[in-house]
């Protein structure tokens, strides 16, 4: 807790607990902790929170923990008293007191105004119909979250940024979702005609209905929303109703106390009102005929009011704006003013097939406005020229290429060129507000990696996206001492998400495309590349088990063609057996196969199966359909998933066997065949202490003793010899069944696309997995239950399918001539 001297101090009073007034108290804090004595009042229950993030949390991408920007401990570690859900109802200047909801008095020295601003609704008939919901705080979600349970239909009355997050939250909670806009432009303050086509087009695309043009006449219900009604006759059903049409300043506290008021409350330079003790901050505010709806000019009041306060002379002197939003996930920016009109030069650039328009206007050789959709990495170096007024003219050929041809390195230049010629108050994170200068204070102050930046600043720690900005200043500051470690790596050169990231976003964001994955991830390379694209596949189709559609273009050659290709061009096919066990029936049709195809090899394999080497690539098919005649399936010794378990005789045969091996590696293989996983997965079981079937070097090893079986995992037999690591020692063949099902479901949850186990549990720890697996005896349980119903949908053999249904012939051309993107794309359109 920050000390407090014993002399009185004057008392601040904060009426509002949001992004603006918490902001104020933090600058005023950073300047003389101990000038005040702090009182903190919010009309809502809760501590403080970024309001910006209430579309993640809508979207499911966000906890309210996740978003919290100040928790109780903040507020106790300051001495702040703060007074949640009580909000302040009246101000009597003369006695200098405040008044709350519940009737609580407080005197104050000192009085700051945060009052935000409120939704605007529009006054047509219905509008007071149980239903209709705004989009302003977590109550306001809270009753869309409601609604979106039941499922059914949405209109969301308003296209701007609020209006587009809450109908892209509804629609990914599943409601069928139409928004009105009144104007023929979504978004039209922020982008242009033509970015906001673009923009129209591709939510369309995700399942959105946009109706631009479209006035809004009632709402109608009996009791409730039923649907709304426009002025052309047109009526859309709905049982939610979200006015998202605009903001006003919040300012009815301010004008009832009978302080100066114009659209906000009228402020000086250091942000104090007509009254002197009483200074006001935010969304509710009017400085010099300006009223700001954005975070930045907020940032920069905060920052003056505070030196006002502690008598530093630095005044606000007004805001030059910009927009760097992500609507949907889609990257936009704009800034200035983009009309354009007599005397502007118009510079724009589309690319259609990547999603990237580009649009700046000069005027006198001046840069005055721009707008970016779908790639915006640009936007603060156009900003800062149009900021600063540079001139523009020598460099007007290059300008719409960006910053790293303008300044003569083309598409060499240095990529972290943008970010090096930003000014150190330049915006780095508009989420949290973060400015170069502060991450680079952050960096040379010790802080030498992503995750370490993002912990003392909070930049890039909430949608992102200003990920590859704070990676570049590490880069420039830290100069050859910067590795680029993080502690994961990235999923690939595509991204600066990593594993891990990639497969909690995937979750959170209900992502169930691969596509779908790029965009809202931000992918660099539109259609990814061949280290991204098996590993999307695998964790969408590890995630979403019954919904996601294996993705075969997508996965490495072998698995593709169900068979092993060699050196010589031709195939090796291993067709199943059970536990390393065969009959005179499976081995005729071995024969039988290798004879009529002219198979040049038939060789044993290191996991006791039989591999038939030379098969013709066309001839595979047939092959296929003459081993399920025999009732033999595919070994997938081509595949990331189980290749073998491999027994000895056990009890059955051996003198020393303690326990039935053969039938317990047979009982293992029938319940994890088919199950993809991070890569290759091996499986033995020995019938004593003597290993036989060598499971110490395993990814999962069963020995059998005398009182049970002991279970251990990790290990690898390749170049890197690893021995298992001990996992646990269990009484039933159940129990080793069960346990088996729940190590390979957190495995399969959790590991890295193409890692083995020995890594991975290198990685994370035995006793970690131990926690997991052993200890937690519910959480086994969830696993294991998991891998059971993912189980349910693999477990088909892909030679019988492509044996009996498909045209394989018309399967390889495709393939062959198809570039595997244009292949997927055609695939979604189709769906």
């Amino acid at each position: 807790m920050t000390d407090k001297p014993h002399l009185p101090l004057p008392h601040l009073v904060v009426v509002g607990n949001g992004m603006a007034g918490c902001r104020a108290v933090e600058e005023i804090l950073a300047r003389d902790p101990a000038k005040f004595r702090i009182t903190i009042f919010g009309a809502e229950p809760r501590v403080n929170y970024n309001r910006i993030m209430l579309s993640p949390l809508l979207a499911g991408d966000k906890s309210f923990e996740d978003i919290v920007i100040n928790d109780h401990a903040w507020y106790t570690d300051n001495a702040i008293d703060l007074v949640a859900g009580d909000p302040i109802v009246a101000i009597d200047r003369a006695r200098r007191t405040v008044t709350a909801r519940s009737g609580r008095v407080e005197t104050y020295d000192k009085l700051l105004l945060a009052t935000g601003s409120d939704p605007f609704i529009i006054p047509v008939p219905g509008h007071d119909l149980h239903g209709v919901v705004t989009f302003r705080d977590m109550d306001d979600v809270g009753a869309m979250l409601r609604a979106a349970s039941a499922g059914g239909d949405a209109v969301v009355i308003g296209g701007g940024l609020l209006g587009l997050e809450a109908a892209h939250g509804l629609c990914l909670r599943g409601m069928r979702v139409t928004v009105l806009h009144l104007m023929p432009t979504l978004m039209e303050r922020q982008l242009d005609e033509a970015a906001g086509w673009l923009l129209k087009e591709e939510l369309e695309r995700r399942g959105q209905a946009i109706l631009t043009g479209a006035d809004t006449a009632e709402i109608y219900g009996q009791g409730r929303v039923e649907g709304v009604r426009l002025k052309d006759g047109r009526e859309i059903p709905a049982s939610l109703i979200v006015m998202a049409v605009g903001i006003r300043p919040n300012v009815k506290l301010a004008r009832d106390a009978g302080l100066a008021i114009g659209r906000g409350i009228h402020v000086d330079d250091h942000l104090v009102t007509s009254d002197a003790d009483i200074l006001a901050v935010g969304e509710c505010v009017e400085h010099q005929g300006q009223v700001y709806g954005l975070v930045a000019p907020l940032w920069e009041m905060c920052r003056s009011l505070a030196d006002g306060l502690v008598a530093i002379p630095n005044g606000y002197s007004g805001s030059v704006t910009s927009t760097k939003l992500k609507v949907s996930g889609i990257d936009v920016f704009s800034a200035g003013d983009f009309s354009g009109g007599e005397g502007c030069e118009d510079i724009v650039m589309r690319d259609a097939s990547r999603g990237i328009y580009k649009r700046v206007v000069v005027k006198d050789d001046r840069l005055i406005g721009a707008v970016l959709y779908g790639d915006t990495q640009d936007g603060n170096w156009y900003f800062d020229l149009l900021r600063k007024q540079e001139d523009v003219a020598s460099i007007r050929d290059a300008l719409i290429f960006g910053q790293a041809f303008a300044s003569g390195g083309g598409a060499s230049a240095n990529p972290n060129g943008a970010v090096a010629a930003m000014a150190d108050d330049g915006e780095i994170c508009g989420c949290n507000g973060i400015s170069k200068g502060k991450v680079v204070a952050a960096i040379q102050g010790g802080a030498c990696t992503l995750d370490a930046v993002r912990a003392c600043t909070k930049a890039s720690a909430s949608c992102g996206s200003c990920t590859g900005l704070v990676e570049g200043l590490l880069a420039i500051t830290m100069g050859e001492d910067y590795t680029g470690e993080r502690a994961a790596p990235t999923a690939c050169k595509c991204t600066s998400f990593t594993h891990e990231d990639v497969r909690r976003l995937i979750i959170e964001k209900s992502l169930k495309a691969i596509p779908q994955v790029m965009q809202e991830l931000h992918w660099t390379t539109p259609d990814g590349c061949a280290s991204c694209r098996p590993a999307l596949n695998y964790y969408l189709l590890c995630a979403w088990p019954g919904e996601f559609v294996d993705d075969n273009q997508s996965r490495f050659v072998n698995e593709r063609m169900h068979a092993n290709i060699q050196k010589d061009g031709t195939y090796s096919v291993v067709p199943r057996m059970w536990g390393g066990v065969t009959n005179p029936k499976e081995l005729r049709a071995i024969a039988d196969v290798a004879e009529k195809y002219q198979a040049r090899m038939v060789k044993v394999t290191g996991g006791q199966r039989l591999d038939i080497f030379g098969i013709k690539k066309e001839d595979l098919p047939s092959v296929w359909a003459d081993l399920n005649a025999a009732g033999m399936v595919s070994g997938h010794a081509y595949a990331k998933a189980l290749r073998t378990v491999k027994t000895c005789v056990g009890s059955e045969w051996c003198r020393f066997g303690t326990q039935d091996s053969t039938g317990l590696g047979i009982r293992i293989e029938q319940m994890t065949w088919g199950s993809f996983m991070p890569h290759k997965f091996k499986i033995a079981v020995s019938g004593c202490p003597r290993n036989c079937a060598e499971a110490t070097i395993k990814d999962i090893g069963v020995i059998c003793v005398d009182s049970g079986y002991e279970l251990s995992i990790g290990g690898n037999g390749g170049i890197k010899l690893r021995g298992t690591d001990f996992l646990c020692k269990v009484a039933t063949e159940q129990d080793a069944l069960d346990y088996c099902a729940a190590f390979i479901q957190l495995y399969r949850e959790e590991a890295r696309y193409l890692d083995r186990t020995a890594p991975w549990v290198e990685r994370v720890g035995i006793d970690y997995i131990r926690q997991r697996i052993v200890e937690d005896a519910a959480g086994r349980e969830l696993l294991r239950a998991r891998f059971h119903y993912s189980q349910s949908f693999m477990q088909n053999d892909p030679w019988a399918k492509r044996a009996a249904g498909e045209d394989w012939k018309l399967h390889q051309h495709l393939a062959e001539i198809r570039p595997a993107a244009a292949l997927i794309a055609r695939t979604l359109e189709v769906a």
